[in-house]
């Protein structure tokens, strides 16, 4: 009975470990699978997800920068529109004031001058701020664009 008992003992032994070798393997199979999903999320988290937040703060950025340029440039035109509006009505106070026709020429004349050189002037000032205004949005679009800082 000795012999059948050992018989039963080393069957018991050989089941166990073959059942532990089993389970071994398996274990190792779900951490080589808990590793390969871990690999998926790092993979997926550094090459979408990251570069479209990215892209998402970038594209804000470049909105904000093109409200405040719309903002600006609409100010600098009342601005300029303001000081057109005081040109012409100190040149219309002058020309009333005027003592005869050939003052009055004159004057009109040299607002007409003025106003000229004013607008073309305004024209290139307003013309600058667009250019500066659309590099300063599109800077956050570019590669390694943070925002336009120290540009210009």
């Amino acid at each position: 009975m000795a012999d059948e008992n050992n018989g039963i003992d080393q069957a018991a032994n050989a089941t166990k470990s073959a059942t532990d070798r089993a389970a071994n393997a398996a274990k190792d199979a779900a951490d080589k699978m808990r590793a390969g999903a871990q690999q998926a999320r790092d993979t997926f988290q550094n090459k979408v997800v990251e570069p479209a937040q990215r892209a998402g703060e970038a594209m804000k950025a470049s909105g904000q920068k093109m409200a405040e340029g719309g903002s600006t440039i609409g100010v600098k035109m009342i601005d300029q529109a303001e000081q057109n509006a005081r040109e012409a009505f100190n040149a219309m106070r002058e020309a009333a004031s005027a003592k005869d026709l050939s003052e009055v020429m004159r004057i009109q004349g040299d607002y007409l001058r003025e106003q000229s050189t004013r607008s073309m002037s305004q024209a290139r000032e307003i013309g600058e701020l667009i250019m500066q205004f659309g590099r300063d949005a599109v800077a956050p679009l570019r590669p390694g664009g943070q925002g336009g800082e120290g540009q210009g």
